[in-house]
């Protein structure tokens, strides 16, 4: 086992962490359109490589604020 298989290893356990991260998100969360919320789950279990970062970028903009 090679430092590169390591790296990986690391990566690959680090962004399923962060993807788990983004999809307890969008289910916890209230959105302005309730389609939303189905749309980015299906984002994030079928685009799992770009999803959760597409989400972090445009998905935050799409929730309702409760003050």
């Amino acid at each position: 086992m090679g430092g590169g298989f390591i790296i990986l290893f690391l990566f690959s356990i680090l962004y399923f962490i962060f993807w788990v991260y983004c999809l307890v998100d969008v289910i916890r969360s209230e959105f302005k359109d309730p389609n939303m919320k189905i749309v980015w789950v299906l984002i994030l279990v079928f685009a799992q490589g770009i999803g959760p970062i597409v989400y972090l970028i445009l998905g935050k903009n799409g929730k309702k604020t409760i003050y």
